[in-house]
């Protein structure tokens, strides 16, 4: 399986040492299997970076888990919109895993999980709000040693802008 990563440069080899602030999973390093979403993180992080060009980064996925802590959230978003506000609130809860997987928090959904987070909306009404936004999807790589036996470098292209 083919993987994408957004960035403003190409990452021949990924590590976890970049991964500036916890995201959804923590901190880590992002892909998705979704060219479209990664091509959509590329061009918005060149926004940020003066200079900066949008790349995508394609990296063959190996089956290879044996040993590695893997945390996949399914479909069900109960378990997975509090483990997003933990994360977001630099909880450390993700290091006990070495790769996990589930829905992205874009800019909606982020806005439905703050209405939630703030105790504006009850979990209930949150996951009823989510339902209607696209499912894109992510995979965190939380250790090197995940990112060394998992992701295998193929390509990568500039983004048009």
């Amino acid at each position: 399986m083919i993987v994408y990563h957004g960035s403003t440069m190409i990452v021949r080899e990924p590590d976890i040492e970049h991964s500036f602030r916890p995201l959804d999973f923590g901190k880590g390093f992002y892909v998705t299997s979704n060219r479209e979403q990664a091509e959509k993180w590329a061009r918005r992080k060149a926004q940020y970076v003066e200079g900066g060009k949008p790349y995508v980064n394609c990296y063959r996925l190996s089956d290879d888990t044996a040993d590695l802590r893997i945390k996949t959230f399914p479909e069900d978003m109960l378990e997975w919109i509090d483990f997003v506000c933990d994360c977001r609130d630099e909880k450390d809860i993700y290091k006990q895993y070495d790769v996990i997987t589930g829905r992205v928090a874009d800019d909606r959904v982020m806005l439905v999980v703050d209405m939630y987070h703030a105790g504006i909306w009850d979990k209930e009404r949150a996951i009823r709000e989510m339902k209607i936004y696209p499912q894109y999807d992510q995979t965190a790589f939380i250790s090197q040693t995940a990112i060394d036996r998992l992701l295998v470098y193929e390509s990568a292209y500039e983004v048009t802008v």
